[in-house]
């Protein structure tokens, strides 16, 4: 009953697109990938906005249903909320017959088994799409990573020209075509590098061919939050925005909540808040990012990486293996496992590990061992792990709280319930 009402709803949420976009001149962007897709759609949206009036979802409106809702700047209701969804349905019409506000649309496109990205070409026909990694994703759906990047890359079908970050998608699946491009740090058409890291920016220069389009500076810590500056400046430059608008569009480009953000922590220290999910190759890219910062001491808590199917203990395993005892004083792993298989790698290595039960007592682990100016990366998925919840304990200003991730009355409800503690976010 429920993907019969869902197939019902995005039927009539299509054929409302395509009747927008036959009214409409606006350009449509779509971004998938097994990761970095929200940061890029963020730092997209945000570079296009220089030129472009842009419609995009600060939410996770990315499956065949709530990408249309997207198009009409409307929320989602409850699924058999009957009423609410005609309203929804009556809204869109009305916009119909009106002026359109927007000149661009900016879409995240998700999937958790096959076939689900093929699904928005019933009412998709994009510019450009983006691809921003191929890496093991709903392992327990897929059968390996041939299969994933037969999902993501089936966006080229509805697309008109693909970007395709190389760094992260294996040239094997990278292959260029008529209408591809690939952007990164290797052999690329949009190039980066990297000219200087000053612990709290990068200084960088983007070809385009061989040919410097610019130079650059970017506020942030992870070298991964490039890669979605760098998918920002691709498309702007494909769809024409000049170097001076293109120049400005990355200085409003900001890490996003539970990605990387920094945030100052007890005890003078500072948090890289990365909570909003894991995988293993983002919680590498984290421990990389972390290892190339100066401090005493480099706390890691690392949480389960969840839908990894029977990958889950390889995953895991090479996450620890990944973990280097000469760069962290303290690696504290939550929920199953990780606690068994990612601290017991990272303890081979000759880490110092301790295992927690809960987010809370994650915390309670650090607070003990934390020493003044320490750095502190908390990184895992969402169900069941929840490691934003470590984070609100160790924050130095309680008002921080509202900069995470799953703090809505609903996402806290759920936390309580699975976790067995209500939590005031007192530190």
């Amino acid at each position: 009953m429920k993907q019969f009402a869902k197939r019902i709803l995005a039927s009539f949420l299509g054929w409302q697109v395509r009747r927008l976009r036959a009214k409409n001149d606006l350009k449509l962007i779509v971004v998938a990938g097994s990761i970095g897709k929200t940061s890029t759609k963020f730092a997209i949206a945000s570079m296009l906005s220089q030129k472009y009036r842009v419609c995009y979802q600060a939410g996770n409106y990315n499956h065949i249903v709530t990408a249309p809702l997207v198009f009409f700047n409307q929320t989602e209701p409850s699924l058999f909320n009957v009423l609410a969804w005609l309203k929804v349905l009556y809204r869109n019409e009305r916009l119909l017959r009106g002026n359109y506000p927007y000149d661009a649309v900016v879409l995240e496109l998700g999937t958790d088994g096959p076939g689900q990205i093929a699904e928005f070409g019933a009412y998709i026909n994009a510019d450009i799409g983006v691809v921003t990694a191929i890496a093991p994703e709903h392992m327990e759906s897929f059968k390996d990573l041939d299969a994933v990047a037969a999902e993501e890359l089936s966006i080229k079908a509805y697309c008109q020209k693909l970007l395709i970050n190389k760094d992260l998608c294996d040239p094997y699946y990278a292959e260029a075509g008529l209408h591809v491009e690939t952007y990164g740090k290797r052999d690329t058409d949009f190039k980066l590098v990297i000219l200087q890291f000053n612990q709290s920016y990068y200084d960088f220069e983007v070809s385009y061919k061989d040919k410097t389009l610019l130079t650059s500076r970017y506020t942030g810590v992870s070298e991964a939050e490039l890669y979605s500056v760098l998918a920002s400046i691709s498309v702007a430059h494909t769809l024409g925005l000049d170097k001076s608008e293109i120049l400005k569009g990355i200085q409003k480009i900001q890490p996003v909540a539970g990605r990387m953000r920094r945030l100052p922590g007890i005890n003078n220290s500072l948090i890289l808040d990365d909570t909003y999910n894991a995988s293993p190759e983002a919680t590498k890219a984290a421990l990389k990012t972390l290892y190339q910062l100066d401090t005493q001491q480099r706390i890691a808590i690392l949480g389960n990486m969840n839908e990894l199917g029977g990958y889950s203990q390889s995953a895991h395993t090479e996450v620890g293996e990944f973990c280097d005892p000469t760069k962290l004083s303290l690696v504290v792993t939550l929920g199953p496992d990780a606690n068994e298989y990612l601290a017991t790698a990272a303890s081979k290595r000759g880490c110092n590990v301790q295992t927690a039960s809960s987010p809370y007592e994650a915390a309670d682990i650090v607070k003990s061992k934390l020493k003044s100016g320490a750095i502190i990366l908390a990184k895992g998925s969402q169900n069941g792990v929840f490691a934003e919840e470590a984070v609100k304990r160790l924050l130095a200003n309680p008002a921080d709280v509202q900069k995470l991730v799953r703090q809505s009355p609903e996402w806290l409800r759920t936390k309580s319930a699975k976790l067995g503690i209500t939590d005031t976010g007192q530190n």
